[in-house]
């Protein structure tokens, strides 16, 4: 009798939250701080760029800022890429946490230094080396999250833990909403935006103590199992050596692997392109649209930016039940649909602003979050332990090492044809790479994360 009650309690689905214990959600928690200030960084960087370009910009280089603000956005690009790419690897090397520790206080000792920027040339290097240090920070945490919690609560814990950046970029958008209503520092208030962005170093005397490493991490290079995916593994053409292969080599020469590689840096690849070549200039398109309406643009803008990432934050904490429900492809497939409609509708919108921000909700919620959460959640259960933080981080950040130059080809849009809206619809074509490559991409739903 009690055999069988038991059996009736198996066939009971459990909730995704059953079995996560204090460790679980730590290990998420010190994670999430992380990826909001990473969140903050970033979009400061798209608030406070203007006004910092207008006081430290030469009169001649101030004849183009449409130029700069596109070098600035697409050389941060540069070095967050190269900064994910070697990040990723070194996480496979030297661990999870200590990646993500070195990670986190590297951004917030540069982003801190940016306050005190006197040229854009100084401005470039430092948001370079900045873009440097947030590279490394997100594959190090998806990893980290993906390899300690529970199959069936991964996919909501990887998408609770990328809402962080949508966390980070509204507090940003609160910050400079702040300031743009109060202009404590005048035309160098910009400023005060990036010397917040040093507060995360206190972050590392938390994860020092909250974060443990993980231990399939740690049971692969024990056992010395080194293939990129299971499939490569069981065909026999990975044997075990005690000699480890480079990560970054080995991702590309498992068959499998590589064509995994390739395809999800593809829509990484639109991804990127259509949040730093599209969606960065939504806010100067907001401020269009106030003034066209005779309203205070300082009021419309990071107004926007809340509505925006508000969206996104809700479109993250959704998005792991959402591509449980209807599965990875059609998850994957959707969100670009949605990408595409939505930045066209924004970009075409000539209306009342109250019904803009309606816009700019739906737009936050598809090229910010549903269109980045699919990393966090799909990337992991592709690979292996020993590769996983390597491959994901060159998908996510490889795309960069080319996206980068796109923000610059949009300023030199607007420069040349004089209207944001243009560049911004041209480069969301992009998007329509995600409506191809999911259906060649595998259906992991509810499989468990390769070992």
């Amino acid at each position: 009798m009690s055999a069988g009650n038991a059996l009736l309690r198996e066939d009971v689905p459990a909730p995704w939250y059953a079995g996560l214990t204090p460790r679980h959600w730590r290990i998420l928690w010190g994670s999430y701080l992380g990826w909001i200030f990473d969140g903050y960084e970033a979009v400061a960087l798209v608030y406070a760029l203007r006004p910092a370009l207008a006081s430290i910009l030469t009169p001649e280089q101030a004849q183009a800022p449409a130029f700069y603000v596109g070098a600035a956005i697409g050389i941060t690009l540069l070095g967050w890429g190269i900064g994910g790419m070697l990040g990723g690897i070194a996480a496979d090397y030297i661990g999870r946490k200590r990646m993500m520790m070195l990670s986190i206080l590297g951004y917030a000792i540069f982003t801190g230094l940016t306050a005190f920027a006197a040229s854009f040339t100084q401005l470039a290097v430092l948001r370079f080396i900045t873009g440097l240090a947030i590279g490394s920070e997100w594959s190090t945490g998806i990893a980290l999250v993906a390899e300690t919690w529970p199959n069936r609560a991964r996919p909501k814990g990887c998408g609770f833990l990328q809402s962080g950046f949508g966390g980070g970029a509204v507090l940003a958008a609160i910050v400079w909403a702040i300031l743009a209503a109060t202009n404590p520092l005048g035309p160098e208030s910009w400023r005060i935006m990036f010397a917040l962005g040093a507060l995360p170093a206190f972050v590392c005397l938390y994860l020092r103590r909250a974060l443990e490493e993980s231990e399939r991490w740690m049971q692969a290079l024990r056992e010395h199992r080194w293939a990129a995916t299971t499939e490569d593994a069981e065909s026999g053409r990975v044997h075990k050596t005690e000699q480890r292969p480079f990560t970054l080599a080995e991702i590309f020469r498992e068959p499998e692997s590589r064509r995994r590689v390739l395809l999800a840096t593809a829509m990484s690849f639109a991804t990127t392109v259509g949040w730093w070549a599209v969606s960065s200039w939504l806010p100067a398109y907001t401020e269009a649209l106030a003034k066209a309406a005779g309203e205070p643009a300082n009021v419309w803008g990071p107004r926007m930016g809340i509505i925006y990432n508000i969206g996104a934050i809700i479109a993250y904490v959704m998005s792991g039940f959402l591509a449980d429900a209807i599965g990875r492809r059609w998850f994957l497939f959707l969100t670009f649909v949605g990408c595409i409609a939505t930045s066209v509708l924004a970009y075409l919108w000539s209306g009342s602003l109250v019904a803009f921000m309606v816009i700019a909700f739906l737009n936050g919620a598809f090229t910010l979050g549903f269109s980045f959460s699919w990393m966090a959640i799909y990337l992991v259960e592709l690979f292996t332990p020993a590769v996983r933080a390597t491959a994901a981080s060159f998908v996510f950040n490889g795309a960069r090492l080319v996206a980068w130059i796109f923000p610059i080809i949009a300023g030199q849009i607007v420069t040349s044809f004089g209207g944001v809206a243009q560049a911004a619809l041209i480069m969301s074509s992009v998007y329509v790479i995600g409506l191809v490559v999911p259906w060649f991409m595998p259906e992991t739903t509810g499989k468990p994360l390769p070992e």
